[in-house]
């Protein structure tokens, strides 16, 4: 095959090695599904995405080390970031996506990039038998929506002190769990960490996607319609959140740690 460009951005930060790092994959046109997979599992990130061009658009799929997923943020963010970086797209156009959640664009504004992704509520469940115990929280609330659970608890501390026992909670479904509280300090909104062992990643740095379901979440709570959330990882990143009329807005910054092509 003829070797594949192939980059490595570091998404929702302006620092290289913060963020959640992608890797974007630049194909002429359709791949198979294997083949992405074991190039993902190669790439051993949280998500690997590849774009080819598609009409007027890109096709975009995303792959995590072991199996594809729905709907991605950091990783669609890189694959902009790369498409306007490559000079594959001019620099005031619009990256218009295809992707398994429907069309999704993004657009650069100032220094960072903002995503129009929908928006993805939770509706209030009764916690299945083991995810309390194996997230070691106390909620405040607890929802899901057609990709994850959601669990408030009371304070950021408890959030940023969470020691999930991820064998038990990969086991559990649907792709993984959100946990948030009110941010305690001025810089930013709400906090949140994000576990998906049974998509192959026990903890997301910062997880794009889980902020259309928190978007909705705390700006029904806190009475505004943008916020800042920071994901508190070790990596930790920011994300800007603007929602309105099933939609969200997610924004950021990115930035390439290097470049390289596949040869297999």
């Amino acid at each position: 095959m003829a070797p594949v460009p192939l980059l490595q951005i570091d998404a929702f930060t302006a620092i290289p090695y913060g963020g959640n790092p992608a890797a974007v994959c630049l194909l002429n046109g359709p791949a198979e599904a294997a083949w992405m997979q074991r190039v993902a599992a190669e790439m051993n990130l949280s998500e690997t995405a590849f774009i080819h061009p598609e009409g007027g658009a890109w096709a975009l799929r995303w792959f995590t080390p072991v199996c594809e997923v729905e709907l991605c943020g950091h990783a669609t963010l890189a694959a902009a970031h790369a498409l306007w970086e490559e000079r594959l797209l001019p620099a005031s156009a619009e990256a218009r996506f295809s992707t398994l959640s429907g069309a999704l664009t993004a657009r650069r504004k100032d220094d960072g990039i903002v995503m129009d992704f929908p928006a993805e509520p939770a509706r209030p469940v009764t916690p299945p038998d083991g995810l309390l115990d194996a997230l070691g929280a106390a909620p405040v609330f607890v929802g899901r929506n057609r990709m994850d659970y959601l669990v408030q608890v009371a304070t950021e501390d408890e959030v940023r002190a969470l020691r999930p026992d991820f064998g038990r909670l990969g086991k559990l479904g649907p792709r993984g769990a959100i946990v948030t509280a009110r941010a305690e300090a001025g810089d930013y909104d709400f906090v949140s960490r994000f576990f998906a062992p049974a998509g192959g990643v026990d903890e997301d740095p910062v997880t794009g996607s889980a902020h259309c379901c928190l978007g909705p979440f705390w700006a029904e709570r806190l009475g505004k319609d943008e916020l800042v959330g920071f994901q508190a990882s070790a990596r930790g990143g920011l994300i800007g959140v603007r929602v309105g009329h099933g939609r969200v807005l997610l924004s950021g910054q990115a930035v390439t740690v290097f470049r390289g092509e596949l040869l297999h």
